[in-house]
């Protein structure tokens, strides 16, 4: 098992990645509609119906390591503890039973993303990747986390001995991984499962050390950002653990998309939000027509030249732009200049914290998606604050600034699947 012991295979002055391949644990059974049944989205976009839903659809469905449900004892304290140990004991059962099987022996992994709706596919490798030292600039967070759900994923990693789920990072692009990648391809994918959203998940299983080593060795002249997985990846370096399962694809053509997160704030009624608001914003109450809100939102989002913030109750909708010196001076003058001008920032500490007076964790409901924050608007009697996404070289530049984006900034996609591939600790 790896540990917090010194490892030669990670160096802890790395600066640049250290990829390895790893022995992995998968489902027995690999057919597309079994591997449909019993995997899931990342443990972050699983709402509480969804969870029931995927824990319904199969007996072995991942779900029920990711986010173990344990009812509650007399001492809530332990209510974590006995999650974690339930989760545990269920993989520890499927190893047993032979549900899960591991790999006979280490590999790297291609992976491939294929949405339907035309959007360039993402590549990439999965791989055990050493977790660098404090201080280390091989990996890059650019979002704050929060400390009660690092310590849960801590909790289940120590557990579990097990990363049951990919972290994603977008690496520097170099130029001799292109065509290592696509030689890798060479055949019918290993495990192949199209999600409910449509997106094609392939990957190859890659042994041959001719294909392995330059990809190792072209990946050690890289370092990467954190695009998804940062409250895994701190719960990993506070573990201990010398490495981390992690989906490592290039910034730029062949990685990820960038798409925003937006904000829900419950108990505001939309005037009274608006009002607090013109006190550093110009106020703009948009014409809808006949479009639903939802529509003018997703437009208004995916158009370069647009602008500002949008409010809605979920029935009306309103711009707020050209933030005054009251917003401006909330953003603290010594961050970087990368950090200071994206509207997440401006959202974040110049509208919520100090025009409408919420606190950021515990007066925020964080929404995926548009139609999520517009229901949610009208649900709780609240507005939902509909933002634009970073670009992937603003997510960059942060990073590299050693600054961190608020929580929950962005939402990089697609996704890796989780349960199609485990890495346990003593691979």
């Amino acid at each position: 098992m790896l540990s917090s012991s010194a490892d030669p295979a990670y160096p802890a002055a790395a600066t640049g990645l250290e990829v390895r391949p790893f022995r992995a644990l998968v489902y027995r059974r690999r057919d597309p509609g079994h591997l449909a049944r019993v995997s899931s989205p990342a443990y972050d976009l699983v709402t509480p119906e969804g969870r029931d839903r995927l824990a319904a659809a199969d007996p072995h469905n991942i779900v029920r390591l990711i986010l173990p449900r344990v009812a509650s004892g007399p001492d809530g304290a332990d209510a974590l503890h006995r999650a974690v140990a339930e989760a545990a004991g269920t993989l520890r059962d499927w190893e047993r039973t032979g549900v899960l099987e591991r790999d006979a022996g280490p590999a790297l992994w291609v992976y491939t993303l294929r949405p339907s709706d035309g959007a360039p596919e993402t590549v990439g490798w999965l791989a055990a990747v050493g977790v660098p030292a404090a201080g280390s600039r091989a990996v890059l967070p650019h979002e704050d986390t929060f400390p009660g759900a690092v310590e849960g994923r801590r909790a289940l990693l120590a557990a579990t001995a097990t990363d049951l789920e990919p972290i994603v990072l977008a690496h520097d692009p170099h130029p001799g991984l292109p065509a290592l990648t696509a030689a890798a391809q060479d055949g019918a994918p290993t495990l192949e499962v199209t999600d409910a959203d449509g997106v094609r998940h392939a990957l190859w299983r890659v042994t041959d050390p001719v294909l392995t080593g330059p990809v190792t060795a072209a990946l050690a002249e890289t370092g990467a950002v954190i695009a998804d997985g940062h409250h895994r990846f701190a719960a990993a370096r506070a573990h201990g653990a010398r490495a981390v399962l992690a989906l490592v694809t290039p910034m730029g053509p062949g990685g990820l998309q960038v798409q925003p997160i937006h904000r829900l704030v419950p108990d505001l009624v939309l005037d009274e939000a608006l009002a607090a608001a013109s006190a550093g914003f110009r106020v703009t109450e948009l014409p809808q027509g006949s479009e639903a809100v939802a529509e003018v939102v997703r437009r208004w989002i995916a158009d370069p030249l647009e602008s500002g913030l949008l409010v809605s109750d979920g029935a009306r909708l309103v711009r707020l732009g050209s933030p005054t010196g009251k917003v401006l001076d909330a953003v603290p003058r010594e961050a970087p200049g990368a950090w200071r001008g994206l509207d997440v920032v401006l959202a974040h500490h110049g509208l919520v914290q100090r025009l409408w007076s919420r606190d950021s964790d515990d007066g925020v409901v964080i929404a995926h998606g548009v139609e999520e924050a517009l229901d949610g608007a009208r649900r709780r009697s609240g507005v939902a604050l509909l933002l634009r996404a970073p670009s992937p070289a603003d997510v960059a530049a942060v990073a590299r600034a050693n600054a961190r984006m608020p929580r929950k900034s962005t939402l990089f996609v697609p996704k890796p699947r989780t349960g199609l591939v485990l890495r346990p600790h003593d691979d």
